[in-house]
């Protein structure tokens, strides 16, 4: 049952997950084990450290996935509606797409050093592979007729793109840039911990090799905090954006399942 939007099974299970953690941690009497009370005590003492380096990381993700952005979704619209140059880009896309994220960090050291701009690139590496193959597929796979009535309506290539295209790849797109927004805080988090400078990567890596464990679990429950708020804004835009689109798909359900009607 749901109240004002509050999963209210699922918060309560959550609280008897954390009260079994607890209750595990204080039958083993390790320090090796950490408690959830032990974890949240270091939550609260180390707030301001915390929440700066989330800062710093949220700040690195955001800017990673808008540069993805603003260059992978107008080029998969363009290779999705040019086929010549679809063809033409798609064997460099699937030879440089399986590379992991990680795997570029060592020539993006050599171009931009291991200061901000050198864990940016890794997070626009990335986030723009999402977006780009989700527009390309989207527009490539569009109804032939989109095309043809636009064209008959005397449109020219960049209006089809924007006005055709767009909106009919619109919830696939949305579908690839919620896995790049995701995508883009995880690679921001492990390219502090490899490039370590500052940021909540670098306050994980510091607190492992401390092997302070309550650091390390209080750093992991804070990004998983962040990603289920990043999700969870992300998930209202979409409903903003695919509202029309929801519509037509409730609409399109209840039409099918009307009954046919007598004729008279």
């Amino acid at each position: 049952m749901r109240a004002t939007g509050v999963n209210l099974p699922g918060l309560l299970f959550l609280a008897v997950l954390a009260a079994l953690w607890q209750g595990a941690a204080m039958v083993a009497g390790s320090r090796g084990f950490p408690g959830f009370l032990d974890v949240a005590r270091v939550l609260i003492r180390d707030a301001p450290t915390i929440a700066g380096a989330l800062a710093v990381t949220l700040g690195r993700a955001f800017a990673g996935f808008a540069i993805a952005l603003a260059i992978a979704l107008p080029a998969g619209i363009l290779l999705g509606r040019v086929r010549a140059l679809r063809e033409l880009a798609e064997p460099v896309i699937e030879l440089i797409r399986p590379l992991p994220a990680i795997a570029v960090i060592p020539v993006g050291m050599i171009f931009f050093g291991i200061g901000s701009a050198a864990k940016i690139a890794v997070v626009v590496y990335g986030a723009a592979f999402p977006i780009l193959i989700n527009a390309m597929e989207a527009v490539s796979g569009a109804h032939p007729m989109l095309e043809t009535v636009a064209r008959s309506l005397g449109l020219s290539r960049f209006a089809i793109m924007r006005e055709i295209d767009l909106p009919a790849a619109l919830p696939q797109i949305v579908a690839g840039i919620r896995i790049s927004l995701a995508l883009s805080v995880l690679l921001a988090v492990v390219s502090e911990m490899i490039l370590s400078s500052d940021g909540l990567g670098t306050y994980l890596v510091r607190a492992q090799q401390s092997f302070e464990l309550s650091r390390v679990l209080a750093a992991l429950l804070v990004i998983a905090l962040a990603a289920l708020a990043i999700n969870a804004a992300m998930l209202a835009v979409e409903h903003w954006l695919l509202a029309w689109h929801h519509a037509r798909q409730a609409g399109a359900a209840g039409h099918a399942a009307a009954p046919p009607q007598p004729r008279p």
